[in-house]
């Protein structure tokens, strides 16, 4: 038998991430709304609340005006569900029974219909005694009582019932009336809003927003979900800021010696570090060297990846002497391939979570932000995003680079979105043409938490590794793509195989 519950105690909604958006679940002994448009999983989440309780040991109630018992065992069937323990009442309205006596010709049939589809209702919660209930839908209710205050005045007197009989219920509301809908706000403990998004290309995006929940802090704001095999996931918004947690202040080293004395020493953890320039001048070689380091000590890491396959990924490591497959085999490097034409923010945000609180991970790399932005077209909600991810990550001493393609490939060029306020640390990488051969330069825009070197080094990434030259100081304008020489001789970088080119 499922354990006495006091009024307003949470009960657990079987939906995976939504407990911790309602502060613990349900009230219990509380009417809730659950309201959205066909297909916006609300039949899902209610079979989801039912299942949960049969696991507790509680009698469980499922009415449906809408769907037939048949039709619901097939919606669980398909996600793997045995509704044995749930018991199903098929609500049919008298008007929509074939049955001649039902056919009322003399008076207002609704008069009749309405009342004794609620008696229906209320004899087989008596007859059962259910502890959860879920009724499905007051669509059906709103539409025989034919006037909002008739329908409202149903729907408190439900309310009621389910309350003296110590009922937790979730009433289905699929939004037909949005006037009505507002009345059904006042009298219900908490509203739930399920909405279901069809963006111009992809995917269709889920999102859940909790409207009100008396007594209750919960968290607000848009949270992202799913309807996968298996029922409802939720995706909550990322925590806000803990507690200030000590973070060691001693700086990383990338093993380079020469790209350590240029950031002043290295990075520190519990800081972000945004990587901008061009396409193919070298800003993922750049942080792989400080993930391939930090899987050296023995750190996991986290690269998340929009714009190259995971083949490809490790196949590019490799050939520039930075293998790491075997780690990727041990389970210390993960690599998330990401379509940003399928996955919401908030499913990303919740598998950067899932990798630092379940597998540890202390080095994240974004790859790249331009993919990031195609997940999310509005700029400005992608910089709100991007803070409220950062401050996780930071909180909790992760080590972060953020990849940003440039527009443009030589000279002046322009960012997609601006992110160097919200990072630490501000690595700036450009082509460059020197004595007939395209050369790359590094330069350290600005670092938070430290001094670091104004100079302008040259970049080298060849089958050797990552390589950071002497600073630049016989040229001017190297950042402008088309320098001028000043000195008696220029120390650029030598090929692996040959001399230095003077």
């Amino acid at each position: 038998m499922s354990a006495d519950l006091t009024d307003g105690s949470p009960v657990s909604t079987g939906v995976p991430g939504l407990n911790g958006i309602l502060n613990g679940g349900y009230a219990a002994h509380r009417a809730h709304l659950i309201e959205g448009r066909p297909g916006s999983g609300k039949t899902t989440l209610g079979l989801q609340f039912l299942l949960e309780g049969v696991r507790a040991g509680e009698r469980c109630l499922y009415i449906t005006l809408s769907e037939s018992e048949r039709e619901l065992r097939s919606v669980a069937a398909r996600h793997g569900w045995s509704l044995d323990g749930v018991e199903i009442y098929e609500l049919v309205p008298p008007e929509l029974s074939l049955d001649p006596k039902h056919q009322q010709t003399l008076i207002h049939a609704s008069d009749l219909e309405l009342g004794e589809t609620v008696t229906m209702a209320l004899s087989q919660i008596e007859q059962f005694k259910p502890n959860r209930v879920v009724f499905d839908s007051l669509s059906e209710i709103r539409l025989l009582s034919q006037g909002s205050l008739r329908y409202r005045r149903q729907v408190l007197a439900l309310k009621s019932f389910f309350l003296l009989n110590n009922i937790t219920v979730l009433l289905l509301d699929d939004l037909t009336s949005e006037q009505d809908d507002l009345n059904l706000h006042s009298i219900s403990h908490a509203v739930i809003r399920l909405e279901q998004l069809a963006p111009v290309y992809g995917a269709e995006k889920r999102r859940l927003r909790v409207i009100k929940m008396r007594g209750t802090v919960f968290i607000g704001g848009y949270h992202n979900l799913v309807i996968e095999n298996g029922g409802v996931r939720v995706f909550p918004r990322l925590p806000s800021v803990e507690p200030h947690r000590q973070i060691p202040n001693n700086p990383i080293s990338s093993g380079i010696a020469e790209l350590d004395r240029l950031l002043g020493g290295g990075l520190n953890r519990g800081t972000s570090t945004l990587v901008i320039g061009p396409s193919g001048v070298g800003k993922s070689s750049l942080a792989l060297t400080y993930v391939s380091a930090g899987l050296k000590r023995g750190e996991h890491a986290l690269v998340i990846s929009f714009d190259e396959t995971k083949n490809i990924l490790l196949t590019r490591a490799k050939s520039i002497g930075m293998d790491v497959t075997p780690f990727v085999e041990t389970g210390t490097l993960h690599i998330e391939q990401i379509d940003p034409a399928d996955l919401s923010l908030g499913e990303f945000s919740a598998r950067v979570r899932s990798a630092v609180e379940e597998h540890g991970v202390q080095v994240v790399v974004i790859d790249s932000l331009t993919g990031y932005l195609n997940a999310m077209p509005e700029e400005q909600f992608l910089v709100l995003q991007m803070h409220e991810l950062l401050t996780y990550l930071n909180d909790r001493g992760i080590l972060t680079f953020l990849i940003l393609a440039q527009h443009g490939m030589v000279g002046s060029m322009s960012s997609p979105v601006d992110m160097t306020y919200l990072s630490d640390t501000v690595v700036l990488l450009r082509f460059f043409e020197a004595q007939g051969r395209i050369r790359r330069a590094i330069s350290i825009l600005k670092k938070r938490t430290g001094p670091h070197e104004d100079t302008i080094r040259e970049l080298r990434i060849d089958s050797g590794g990552v390589r950071v030259g002497e600073p630049l100081d016989q040229f001017r304008g190297v950042l402008t793509g088309v320098p001028t020489y000043e000195g008696a001789g220029a120390s650029l970088l030598s090929d692996r195989e040959g001399n230095a080119r003077q």
